[in-house]
């Protein structure tokens, strides 16, 4: 298969959606975007005030129309948030429109590359390991639901798994 002109990544937080899409996106010379930084770079503000004035509701809203008009787009790199998949609208879209990719690794993981994030609101609780879990078990279906790769990203780097990513589409 030629490698597809549009490429979605979906997956956990922590999973290294942004990080290898950058990567992907600079081996197949084609653009870079990323809903959150969409989403900040058009309000002007970071997420976690956005979930402060609007809850998670109003960012799901505005993630849903950032990704409603980015997946209409060609040549590119997509990374979504980690609950863009919660909506019907989303899965829909990305899996309409190009081709998704579930970056998939451990609650360890996880737990390890955001631990000192705080710009995380759906983990500011008192135990975010249990929230991690929680949200794993809620959206996993979802990400393979939508997804037409599932690729581990457990101690990898970016580069290793944007190069697998391009060998596995090239052998579909």
């Amino acid at each position: 298969m030629k490698v597809p002109s549009k490429i979605f990544i979906v997956g956990p937080m922590g999973a290294g959606k942004s990080t290898i899409g950058k990567q992907l996106a600079a081996i197949l010379k084609l653009e870079f975007l990323d809903t959150d930084a969409d989403i900040q770079r058009r309000t002007g503000v970071d997420i976690p005030t956005i979930f402060e004035y609007e809850g998670e509701e109003g960012f799901r809203k505005r993630e849903a129309a950032v990704i409603e008009e980015l997946t209409e787009k060609d040549q590119l790199v997509l990374a979504t948030g980690g609950g863009a998949v919660t909506v019907d609208a989303n899965r829909r879209n990305l899996a309409a429109r190009g081709f998704v990719v579930y970056l998939e690794c451990s609650i360890d993981q996880q737990f390890e590359r955001t631990a000192k994030d705080k710009g995380r609101p759906l983990l500011d609780t008192n135990d975010p390991r249990a929230k991690l879990e929680a949200l794993m078990e809620e959206r996993d279906p979802l990400y393979r639901e939508t997804a037409d790769m599932v690729i581990s990203t457990e101690q990898r780097g970016a580069s290793t798994v944007a190069k697998e990513i391009i060998r596995r589409i090239e052998e579909l």
